[in-house]
């Protein structure tokens, strides 16, 4: 059975060595009294949870998956499942940093993002229940009602209920504008909503005694596309006004989805016969409201990979150890015994240094990510909450995309290291890789991420968010650029930057006269810039490594070699990527259909 040890050392790094997080945390009002110890304390107790609690359950749950009973339409989680989420909410853990107004605890978002990537590595399948009511309750946070709010976000903060996104029909995935669930008005001012929706992660199970899903659906008279599509919150059963339940509202479960990877979680087809629900936010506005938790969900699916990233290296490398195999290309390393192990050899180290790199700069970014959303949802400062907002709108697309096909790649190296034996069950890695792979396709294909990225993100507003990072890009050039021993990552780091600009402009251009060359090209483009940002902050983490590495900490210097190792081998593939994403529309469009 695969083990994990959740990688405290390398948070702690990130947030007290590399991004200072403290102070820029106690500069907002919520989290003035924030200090180190608070953070470290919470992480140690997380992880313990995550590794003794959850990660048995990840190989028999995957194993067993979910169970429908059809006559009822009941869905019961694998066993293990509900105690440990029981546990989970016992320890207080849904409400970590959500808002003390409805019973949240208030600490920052990025303790919160720490924490669930190692409920990641520690189950991806058990960890998308709770997770999924995260982003419902940030929605409803966002937009609901002063009733609503009062009414739901007690009960999703304590985690007593859970959350759902319904978003997906049989037709349409991520084109809404071609739902058709249909919402009626009532007289009573509710609305009864009637359709199917498909692909719905943790719709029904018996984790929790209710689930609040969030649906999008049509009123009668709502025009055509996505600005005909409105918001409503529709509860597995109905809720009276002092907080009680009631009997079971029109929304069950009709199928459950075979697939691929996380078994453990029930991916549901989701019926709506008449089922009642409320409005949330403005007619016709849903679409604006879902992004909220879109958004969220886009930033927690990047945390997945990130997890499965870490813990598929973490048995790699352990695996790699043991395992031996013929003898060294060099000579004998370990002459006690009739074969070398397995890590002396070079690609078996650059799969498994591809996965460390990989994972330490996702967490990187994603650490710094969730840090500017404790800025933009906290500061009393509207310049610093456009600066956040800007950095995170751009971030997002780069974090759920370029991290989720690094995770694909790494867990996929991961499972070679362990030859034959990575495809049996039992090592898990042959799961890791199924889990991972799902991560590249939904909550918007990781196509639909690199569109939003190079069309609406850099050339819809000419290169301003792309700019403010860039900025702090140069800034740290310039400062850093004048160190001999940092010139190794400075030097690459800048070079990229310049590329990217010019890349940028060429583009955008192009995309004038036909907007054909920015699907052409923008796969590709995220995937330069997602290396622009783990370069910016791989050379943030080697500037710490490179003043500390004298102080015997073995810590360090294995930092800089992965630091080294990213530089050389994993940085170049840009070269490709920038002349690939040159060669324009025409090789794709060209051929006539009828060819194909």
């Amino acid at each position: 059975m695969p083990q994990y040890t959740p990688p405290i050392r390398d948070m702690q790094f990130l947030l007290h060595e590399v991004l200072d997080a403290v102070p820029t945390l106690q500069a907002l009002p919520p989290h003035a009294d924030i200090d180190a110890d608070t953070l470290n304390a919470v992480l140690s107790e997380g992880g313990k949870f995550a590794a003794e609690v959850v990660t048995p359950l990840n190989l028999p749950g995957d194993a067993e998956g979910c169970h429908l009973d059809k006559t009822t339409h009941a869905v019961t989680a694998p066993k293990g499942y509900k105690q440990a989420y029981a546990q989970y909410v016992e320890g207080g853990w849904p409400a970590l940093s959500c808002d003390p107004a409805y019973g949240g605890q208030g600490l920052p978002l990025v303790l919160n993002q720490c924490f669930y990537e190692m409920l990641n590595s520690a189950g991806q399948a058990w960890t998308m229940y709770p997770g999924l009511s995260h982003g419902a309750y940030e929605c409803l946070h966002a937009h609901g009602t002063a009733e609503q709010k009062a009414l739901y976000l007690p009960k999703l903060t304590s985690g007593q209920w859970t959350g759902t996104m319904c978003l997906t029909e049989p037709h349409c995935g991520t084109d809404l504008g071609l739902l058709r669930t249909k919402a009626e008005p009532q007289a009573d001012g509710s609305y009864r909503i009637t359709g199917q929706k498909i692909f719905i992660s943790a719709g029904e199970h018996d984790l929790a005694e209710n689930i609040v899903h969030l649906v999008l659906a049509r009123l009668p008279d709502a025009p055509a596309g996505s600005k005909g599509i409105s918001l409503f919150i529709v509860p597995k059963f109905h809720v009276n006004p002092d907080g009680t339940l009631a009997d079971r509202n029109g929304i069950f479960c009709g199928a459950l989805e075979h697939k691929m990877g996380i078994h453990g979680n029930a991916t549901c087809q989701m019926v709506l016969d008449g089922a009642v629900g409320t409005l949330v936010g403005q007619p016709n506005k849903g679409l604006a409201a879902m992004f909220v938790m879109m958004n969220a969900a886009r930033l927690g699916v990047g945390n997945q990979s990130l997890g499965l990233t870490e813990v598929a290296y973490q048995n790699a490398v352990a695996y790699a150890k043991d395992r031996i195999q013929m003898r060294s290309l060099s000579g004998v390393k370990a002459a006690d015994k009739p074969a070398d192990p397995i890590i002396v050899h070079p690609d078996v180290r650059k799969m498994l240094l591809t996965a460390r790199a990989y994972a330490e700069g996702a967490r990187a970014m994603l650490t710094y990510t969730a840090l500017q959303l404790d800025v933009l949802v906290s500061t009393d400062d509207e310049d610093q909450r456009q600066e956040a907002d800007d950095i995170v709108a751009l971030l997002t697309p780069i974090v759920k995309a370029f991290v989720t096909d690094n995770g694909w790649t790494a867990t996929s190296a991961c499972q070679q290291v362990f030859g034959g034996h990575g495809y049996i069950h039992e090592w898990g890695m042959e799961q890791f890789v199924r889990d991972a792979r799902i991560n590249m396709i939904y909550e918007g294909t990781n196509t639909i991420q690199s569109l939003d990225l190079l069309g609406r993100k850099v050339l819809g507003d000419n290169g301003k968010k792309l700019k403010k990072f860039g900025k702090l890009i140069a800034a740290f050039v310039e400062e850093e650029g004048v160190r001999e021993d940092m010139q190794e990552f400075v030097n690459p780091l800048a070079d990229l930057g310049d590329k990217v600009t010019k890349l940028t402009t060429e583009l955008g251009m192009k995309a004038f006269g036909n907007p054909d060359e920015v699907g052409a090209a923008a796969v590709d483009y995220l995937r330069v810039v997602g290396h622009l940002c783990f370069a910016y902050f791989w050379a943030r983490m080697a500037k710490v490594a490179l003043d500390k590495q004298h102080s015997g900490d073995p810590f360090y210097t294995a930092k800089l070699h992965t630091a080294r190792f990213y530089f050389a081998k994993l940085l170049p593939e840009t070269a490709t990527l920038i002349r690939t994403a040159r060669a324009g529309v025409s090789p794709l469009m060209a051929m006539d259909e009828a060819l194909f």
